[in-house]
C-alpha cells in the first residue's frame, strides 16, 4: 500500500518506520529541510529505542522515503496520515492550526480519490472539519473518505507500542475505508475496535484522561500515606492485584509530564465545560499533578529550612526515562523553584540535556555524569528513574556529598537497600523516611 505521512515526530516518524518494516511504501513529509536531510541519511531527529534501526534498514530497502514536497509526497498516495502537532492552547483547547494547514496543503496537490486518516490527537469533530478543508480546496471530483486512528505510543516504547499494540482504533463514515486501514494494520495480528468517528476522538481523550487521574489518585493516597504512617508501595500492590484496578499507573512519585497527558486532560475538561458536562474530577487530577511537581522541594524545606546557598544535585531532566523529551517534565518546575530559593543546582541527565538547555536555560549547571553532579552537593533530588541513577552506589556518597540526603520522587530504592548504608536521610514519596 502506498502511504504518506504529514509530520516526522514521535508519532509520524514511529509509525512510518513500522509500516515500512511490514512491506508498506511509505513517504514522510516534513517542511523542515534540515531534519528531512537527516532523515533521508538514517539520522534520527529524536530519541527512541529501537528507531534508529529500523529507520536505516527501511530506507535501504527502498520501503521509506522523506520530502519536503507536497507535490512528490502525495502523487498516487492510497493512504494520507496526518500526524502533526495539536498543542495546547492558553485556554486548554487543542491548536489545530498545524492540522488545518497540512489539510489544505495536501488538499492542492490531491488529484486522485484518498483515504484521509487523522492520527493527531484531536476534539471531537475535528474530522468533519478537516474534511470540509479538504474538499473546499482540492480539484473537483475528488472523492475523500475519512478515517480517525488515534494513536497510544507511549515515549521510550514507541516502536514496540506500534508493533505490539494493545489495540487499533479505527473510526470511519466509509466502511470500505474503514476495511482498507485495518487491512495496512493486518500483519501486525493485534486487536481492533472498528466505530465511528467521533467514538474514536473520544476514545483517544479518555483513554490518556483515565490514566492521567489514575496517576493522580495514587499520589493524592502517597500524600496520604505519608501521613498516616503506611507505606504506598504496599498499598498500590495490594490495590493493582485487584483486576478490576490493575497495577499499571499505580506508581506514586511527582506527577505526569510529558506531551500527551496534560494537554489531553486540559483538553478534554475545555471541551466538557464546552457542552455543560459536569467532569470536574479532571480539574482535582490537574490540581494534584500541579502540586505534585514540587513535592521535593517542599520536603527539602521541610528538612533544611532555608535552601539559600545549598547545592542540590538533580539527577534526570527528562519528563521519563528513555526519551530526551522535556515537554511538560517535573525538572522545568523544580529546576524554576530552587532557583528562585538561592539554590546552586547541577543537573545531569543521560540524553535529554540538550533540550532541557532549550527549556530551562542557564539558571541550572549541566554535567555530563552523576559523579560531578552530586560532588560537593548538600542532597539530591531524583526526578527522572534512568537506569543508571536507579544503579546508583549509595554506600560511596558520603565520600563525595557534604551530607547524603535524598529526595526520591519516583521511590527507586527500598528500605532494606538503604538500611546497609551508614548516615543516609532518603525521602520519598508516600512511604515513612530512612534515616540510618
Amino acid at each position: 500500500m502506498k502511504v504518506t505521512i504529514l509530520g516526522t515526530g514521535y508519532v509520524g516518524l514511529s509509525t512510518g518506520v513500522v509500516l515500512a518494516e511490514i512491506g508498506h511504501d511509505v513517504c514522510c513529509i516534513d517542511v523542515d529541510e534540515n531534519k528531512i536531510n537527516k532523515l533521508c541519511q538514517g539520522i534520527s531527529p529524536i530519541y527512541e529505542p529501537g528507531l534508529e534501526e529500523l529507520l536505516t534498514k527501511n530506507v535501504a530497502a527502498g520501503r521509506l522515503h522523506f520530502t519536503s514536497s507536497h507535490y512528490e509526497g502525495i502523487a498516487d498516495a492510497e493512504v494520507i496520515i496526518l500526524a502533526v502537532g495539536t498543542p495546547q492552547q492558553d485556554d486548554g483547547r487543542a491548536d489545530l492550526s498545524y492540522l488545518q494547514q497540512a489539510a489544505k496543503d495536501i488538499a492542492t496537490h490531491l488529484v486522485n480519490d484518498c483515504i484521509v486518516v487523522i492520527k493527531s490527537t484531536v476534539p471531537v469533530g475535528t474530522n468533519d472539519e478537516i474534511k470540509r478543508i479538504i474538499e473546499a480546496n482540492c480539484h473537483d471530483g475528488v472523492l475523500i473518505r475519512m478515517v480517525s486512528n488515534p494513536e497510544f505510543l507511549r515515549q521510550g516504547s514507541a516502536i514496540k507500542d506500534t508493533m505490539k499494540a494493545d489495540r487499533v482504533i479505527i473510526g470511519f463514515e466509509n466502511q470500505e475505508a474503514g476495511m482498507k486501514i485495518k487491512e495496512m494494520y493486518e500483519s501486525l495480528n493485534v486487536p481492533f475496535v472498528m466505530t465511528s468517528i467521533r467514538s474514536a476522538e473520544m476514545i483517544k481523550y479518555a483513554s490518556n484522561a483515565f490514566l492521567a487521574t489514575k496517576i493522580s489518585f495514587i499520589n493524592g493516597i502517597a500524600n496520604l500515606c505519608e501521613l498516616v504512617g503506611a507505606d504506598v508501595l504496599d498499598v498500590a500492590k495490594g490495590m493493582g492485584l485487584d483486576q478490576r484496578i490493575g497495577a499499571h499507573f499505580l506508581q506514586a512519585g511527582i506527577g505526569y509530564g510529558g506531551s500527551c497527558f496534560p494537554k489531553d486532560v486540559k483538553a478534554l475538561y475545555h471541551t466538557a465545560s464546552q457542552h455543560g458536562a459536569d467532569l470536574n474530577i479532571l480539574a482535582e487530577t490537574m490540581r494534584i499533578n500541579e502540586e505534585q511537581r514540587v513535592l521535593l522541594v517542599k520536603k527539602a524545606l521541610n528538612r533544611f529550612g532555608d535552601l539559600t546557598g545549598k547545592k542540590i544535585a538533580m539527577l534526570g531532566l527528562a519528563f521519563k526515562p528513555d526519551t530526551d523529551d522535556m515537554r511538560e517534565a517535573p525538572s522545568i518546575l523544580l529546576a524554576k523553584r530552587l532557583s528562585r530559593l538561592g539554590v546552586d543546582v547541577v543537573a545531569y541527565d543521560p540524553v535529554a540535556t540538550s533540550n532541557a538547555r532549550k527549556v530551562i536555560g542557564d539558571i541550572i549547571t549541566y554535567v555530563d555524569s552523576i559523579d560531578e553532579a552530586v560532588t560537593g552537593a548538600d542532597a539530591i533530588f531524583i526526578v527522572t528513574e534512568w537506569e543508571d541513577i536507579k544503579r546508583l552506589d549509595l554506600a560511596s556518597l558520603g565520600e563525595k556529598m557534604n551530607q547524603v540526603i535524598l529526595f526520591d520522587g519516583r521511590n527507586c530504592f527500598d528500605e532494606a537497600q538503604l538500611r546497609t548504608c551508614k548516615n543516609i536521610e532518603y525521602y520519598s514519596v508516600g512511604r515513612p523516611p530512612v534515616i540510618t
